[in-house]
């Protein structure tokens, strides 16, 4: 099964580069492992996407997005990718079930945030445990919040929270910040946020939504109970890059490295979305991403030749 391009991550980013390929006539396969829509598909509510003035529902949009690029002519499957061969250059694929191959290839399987594996995180992700201030800050104006975490990611959304919140808990494991002086210190100035240190989250509570934390100082080994309307994790990020080969260029955290057409270090191998090496990760900044590797992989196709 030979394809002009394969897509593989079906989020905004793998959809909006089907929808461009897929106008563009080329022939596309998308391959994704679950359901079409990344962890948008997975968000209660998106305000900040433009032309959604009330906002929008991320399963509902996740669907728009899926239906548009079959509009087109996409071909969409529900497989999982377990080998890539980018030598030469037409680009194998392989999955559980088959083999698939193109002249060039997009990878947009995203990043996902690192979890506390505490009781109660799943359960409440979405009712109060969130991964991203900037998507769901504006839904607790007025609230108390915590923030778990102590670099610059971190210590940056707690202050973009004080924006909301009535008062902001920042737990820390450790008895200091990692996050960069100036960052520290716009934080301690800010009278909303209090600093809780030596600290990790044991436990989310609550009935339909978040409202206590189970807390443990690590120094004294207490364990203290925290009312709190949501919490907002920063322990790290991962991409889902591992499957990738070393051939490859990442960085040492694994996201990576394109230029400004998307192009990795293997030419016809193009990246978008939450796995590359960028400044924000954000709905938008996907779909954009996934638009331009679409346009510069067709350029890349028009002066494909095998062998």
């Amino acid at each position: 099964m030979f394809y002009d391009l394969i897509i593989i991550g079906g989020g905004p980013a793998g959809l909006a580069a089907a929808l461009y390929a897929a106008r563009a006539n080329l022939t596309t396969l998308l391959v994704e492992k679950t359901m079409p829509g990344g962890q948008v598909a997975t968000t209660e509510h998106i305000e900040n996407y433009p032309g959604f003035p009330e906002g929008i529902n991320g399963f509902d949009m996740a669907m728009k997005f899926n239906e548009q690029a079959r509009r087109f002519g996409t071909k969409i499957i529900t497989e999982e990718v377990t080998e890539l061969n980018l030598q030469g250059a037409v680009k194998k694929v392989t999955t559980a079930k088959n083999q698939y191959t193109a002249k060039s290839l997009i990878l947009a399987t995203g990043a996902q945030s690192t979890k506390l594996q505490v009781p109660g995180e799943a359960a409440f992700t979405g009712r109060g445990v969130s991964y991203c201030a900037t998507c769901d800050g504006a839904f607790f104006r007025e609230k108390v919040v915590a923030v778990v975490g102590g670099g610059d990611a971190a210590v940056e959304e707690a202050i973009c929270l004080t924006k909301f919140a009535s008062q902001v808990y920042l737990i820390h494991r450790r008895d200091a910040l990692k996050a960069t002086k100036v960052i520290q210190e716009r934080a301690k100035s800010n009278p909303k946020i209090t600093f809780v240190w030596n600290t990790v989250v044991e436990e989310i509570k609550g009935n339909d939504k978040v409202d206590e934390l189970i807390n443990k100082n690590l120094v004294s080994g207490e364990v203290s109970s925290l009312a709190a309307d949501g919490i907002f994790i920063y322990v790290g990020m991962k991409p889902n890059t591992l499957f990738l080969p070393p051939e490859i260029k990442v960085t040492p955290e694994g996201y990576i490295i394109t230029n400004e057409e998307m192009e990795t270090s293997i030419p016809g191998v193009f990246a978008a979305g939450d796995l590359r090496k960028k400044l924000l990760r954000q709905v938008v900044t996907a779909v954009a991403d996934g638009a331009i590797a679409a346009v510069a992989a067709e350029k890349h196709i028009e002066n494909f030749q095998e062998g």
